[in-house]
């Protein structure tokens, strides 16, 4: 004999209860897949970074860069601050000074950025693939979860 109305009924509503609760299996599945992609990417940039060695030719040699044959020297850098902070206590109309200012701090900021080299130490095949690896499948797990179709 046939499944009465309400058996039907029991049974899809069974069958919602068992969808809801793999969706939110699944959905814990996803938040654990991606703390632990960013774990994963974190331990391997941050051994990559270990192995990463940092220097700055700022201050050596006492020119920061040339223009033609004529070396611009470390002091010439902090001119422009100086000259927006006397403009600053100077003009009765402040715009003009802190524009030099800021120009000059920026202008100071990106000459240290541009004398920065960055090499690397030389380490085992070994740890170059961990440190890689890492990155990698860590940046993959999160990817996988951050673009997967729903």
């Amino acid at each position: 004999m046939g499944k009465s109305k309400y058996e039907r009924e029991l049974e899809k509503a069974y069958d919602d209860l068992r969808s809801i609760e793999k969706e939110r299996d699944r959905d814990r599945n996803d938040l654990r897949n991606f703390f632990l992609g960013l774990l994963m990417f974190g331990a391997g940039l941050f051994l990559v970074l270990q192995n990463a060695r940092v220097t700055s030719s700022w201050g050596y040699g006492g020119h920061i860069f040339s223009i033609g044959s004529w070396g611009v020297p470390n002091g010439m850098i902090m001119l422009p601050v100086l000259i927006g902070i006397v403009m600053l206590f100077m003009m009765e109309k402040k715009l003009f000074g802190w524009i030099v200012t800021i120009l000059g701090i920026i202008f100071i900021l990106l000459t240290i950025i541009m004398s920065v080299r960055i090499t690397w130490i030389t380490t085992s095949a070994y740890m170059f693939i961990i440190m890689f690896g890492l990155v990698a499948a860590g940046g993959g797990l999160m990817l996988r979860v951050l673009f997967r179709k729903k």
